[in-house]
């Protein structure tokens, strides 16, 4: 049993590294090693020999085997979230980027959107030997997603649709008790103390598509965790028989993913991360895909970076609100933060009427129920704390 002076020495020793002098000898050999693994990463002011030190600690080196015996270790001291942040640490701290082409080193990271979206960015020179194994991880992912959003988007989207059609006729399970009993108040029969339902209202039964959903999805590079969550939503939407959905990826050219949706993976891996971007012709594509425009959502996910193609962009998306196509601008898809986007694009779309806003993967289901709803996206946002773009000719970067 340590006691308390010796406690409060070990952990400061553990959290300030070397610089708490005369330390080192409350350290065991456990501590020895967690102090190692994250000397090896964090220790960017140690000294040469504090540095060669951290490396026998850990077991490192230069060889691959022992980067993998390095995360294996900080599985061991961390939990997979905190293991999660020392990767994406270790690629941009150390170069350890060109270590993924090695399947070994691979299949011991910690799987996470993050590090899907890096296999994505280098998919062109993964070898041969390795592409296997970045597709488990992907997989992998994809699945985790999936069994966290699929219910949830089902639920919220099928939902709405279901309330969003009346049934004049409806089958006993598919009565809108609360409509159905103020629609026939005038029916009170006080002597038996109950209402007769003359006029019964249900929600709408299933139809195909009901509407049509096409998510048209920037693929460059500050894209990239959008671009992983909106193939996995894209695949969830595909299998609702209710509604119609497209997945168009693009950057300077365009990519009709939506023949691929029945697996998220094929989805992805059929992206390029990276380059450029062209929104226009993005949309002038999307156009074409438009049967009914009275029943059709476009979600354009961009940051809205678009330079000499701006003005042809709002001319798109001025035509999709001409011919009543309902436009939904989200600036990302993401768990973290608040987007970089071209503030002025963004300004002249919530002047036009388009919601302008980022959306966090747990809230795009309840957001496309709103949206199939015809809910204002304005007051949905705001009644969830979300940051939406306002579009003024007096302030048009403003923001409430």
């Amino acid at each position: 049993m340590r006691d308390n002076d010796t406690e409060r020495l070990r952990r400061w020793r553990l959290m300030l590294g070397p610089a708490v002098d005369g330390a080192g000898d409350v350290l065991s050999d456990d501590d020895l090693r967690l102090d190692g693994a994250l000397g090896f990463l964090y220790d960017q002011g140690a000294t040469p020999e504090d540095k060669e030190r951290n490396r026998a600690n850990v077991g490192m080196g230069a060889s691959r085997p022992a980067a993998a015996r390095w995360l294996g270790d900080i599985r061991s001291f961390f939990p997979s979230s905190v293991v999660r942040i020392m990767q994406q640490d270790a690629f941009e701290r150390l170069g350890m980027k060109r270590m993924l082409l090695e399947p070994e080193f691979l299949a011991a990271l910690e799987p996470d959107v993050h590090l899907v979206t890096t296999l994505l960015s280098l998919k062109s020179v993964l070898p041969q030997k390795t592409r296997e194994t970045a597709r488990q991880v992907v997989r992998q992912v994809v699945e985790q997603l999936k069994r966290k959003l699929a219910n949830p988007t089902r639920q919220a989207v099928l939902g709405s649709l279901n309330r969003a059609a009346r049934n004049r006729r409806p089958r006993h399970n598919e009565i809108d008790w609360q409509r159905t009993i103020r629609a026939n108040l005038r029916h009170y029969q006080p002597a038996y103390r109950t209402i007769v339902p003359e006029t019964r209202i249900g929600y709408g039964r299933r139809r195909s598509s009901l509407r049509d959903i096409i998510l048209c999805v920037d693929q460059s590079g500050s894209m990239a965790t959008s671009v992983v969550y909106a193939g996995v939503f894209g695949a969830v939407l595909a299998s609702l028989p209710a509604i119609s959905t497209r997945v168009v990826v693009y950057d300077t050219s365009v990519v009709d993913l939506t023949d691929q949706l029945q697996d998220p993976v094929d989805v992805l891996f059929g992206v390029q991360l990276g380059g450029g971007n062209d929104t226009p012709r993005a949309l002038a594509y999307c156009q074409g895909l438009v049967r009914r425009p009275q029943d059709t959502i476009v979600v354009l996910i961009s940051d809205l970076y678009e330079g000499a193609g701006s003005a042809a962009m709002l001319k798109h998306i001025g035509a999709f609100i001409a011919a009543g196509v309902q436009v939904i601008t989200l600036l990302a898809l993401a768990d973290d933060g608040r987007p970089s986007y071209d503030h002025q694009n963004a300004a002249a779309l919530a002047a036009m009427g388009v919601p302008v806003f980022a959306c966090t993967p747990d809230l795009f289901p309840d957001m496309m129920a709103a949206a199939i709803n015809r809910q204002d996206l304005n007051q949905w946002a705001a009644a969830h704390e979300i940051v939406t773009v306002r579009g003024t000719a007096t302030d048009p970067l403003a923001v409430r």
